[in-house]
């Protein structure tokens, strides 16, 4: 197995990508903030089935953490990242310095509205901004044909589809599905952060939701419903953040039972850990 190569710079990741441009290959861009597992590597193999060429990028952003959120102890094991997207045959891991992305001077922030507003908007001020700014400056960089962001964190990709319309980015924005534990638990990063006791009652949170999109779907009020399923999740010991019903496209909160495609998203604090997920409604 070859070890996969990697640009720290702008002008190297550009240059790589110009070559394969001038050969009429498709590029994949999968921006990661390291720390990977089967999520991400599924977003690589959904990359490599579209792309001749696929880039993943390894960046911690600091404009997305708030100050008292886990930025300085967010994990970064580079070795172990590189390895497992060398078995994934990605063709180039771009891995930049903060002061690559943000050098002395830099001014420019994005800010998107629409999707990012409440939910993890509302939860923690600035994070969408930082996002944006940060998912621009890589589509700009590495200029690819299509980027892949998970649905895990759906209201992420709703605010990149945003900011590639609304900017005429000739860029397709390809969402992959959430990939789970066996029992159920959405894959993440910050996961390492749950106990052994926290990690076996954690799956309760999908299912809590699995079954509320079920009822909801079933013709029963959204109300009702998401007073009962907040108080489940309470019984088990997460802190509820949030749990709405929203429209699947645009995030508009939904009050009624939906004709409309609708997504179920919640976020709660257990232990340590802030865990998000949501699901379709059927």
């Amino acid at each position: 197995m070859s070890k996969v190569p990697v640009a720290r710079s702008i002008a190297e990741l550009r240059k790589r990508v110009a070559a394969w441009r001038a050969a009429g290959e498709r590029v994949g861009l999968v921006p990661t903030m390291g720390a990977l597992h089967a999520g991400h590597l599924a977003l690589v193999a959904a990359a490599r089935a579209e792309c001749r060429r696929v880039v993943v990028s390894i960046f911690v952003n600091p404009r997305q953490f708030g100050p008292r959120e886990d930025f300085a102890n967010y994990p970064r094991p580079e070795a172990d990242d590189l390895t497992k997207l060398s078995k994934a045959a990605a063709d180039l891991v771009y891995m930049p310095a903060v002061d690559e992305m943000y050098p002395t001077g830099f001014a420019t922030a994005i800010s998107v509205g629409g999707p990012s507003e409440g939910l993890c908007g509302a939860q923690r001020p600035g994070h969408f901004d930082g996002v944006a700014t940060v998912v621009a400056k890589l589509l700009i960089q590495a200029a690819p044909d299509a980027a892949y962001f998970g649905e895990k964190d759906y209201q992420q990709l709703m605010v990149v589809r945003r900011l590639a319309h609304d900017l005429n980015l000739p860029i397709a924005i390809v969402g992959v599905p959430t990939v789970r534990d066996a029992d159920g638990l959405a894959l993440s990063s910050r996961n390492v952060y749950l106990s052994a006791e926290e990690r076996s009652i954690a799956p309760n949170l999908h299912r809590v939701l699995r079954e509320t999109a079920a009822t909801i779907a079933g013709g029963e009020p959204p109300a009702p419903a998401l007073c009962r399923a907040t108080a489940a999740l309470g019984e088990r010991g997460f802190k509820v953040e949030y749990l709405e019903l929203r429209d699947a496209a645009t995030l508009a909160p939904l009050a009624d039972t939906p004709i409309q495609p609708a997504r179920l998203l919640a976020a709660v604090h257990f232990g340590r850990t802030r865990l998000i997920d949501n699901i379709p409604l059927a």
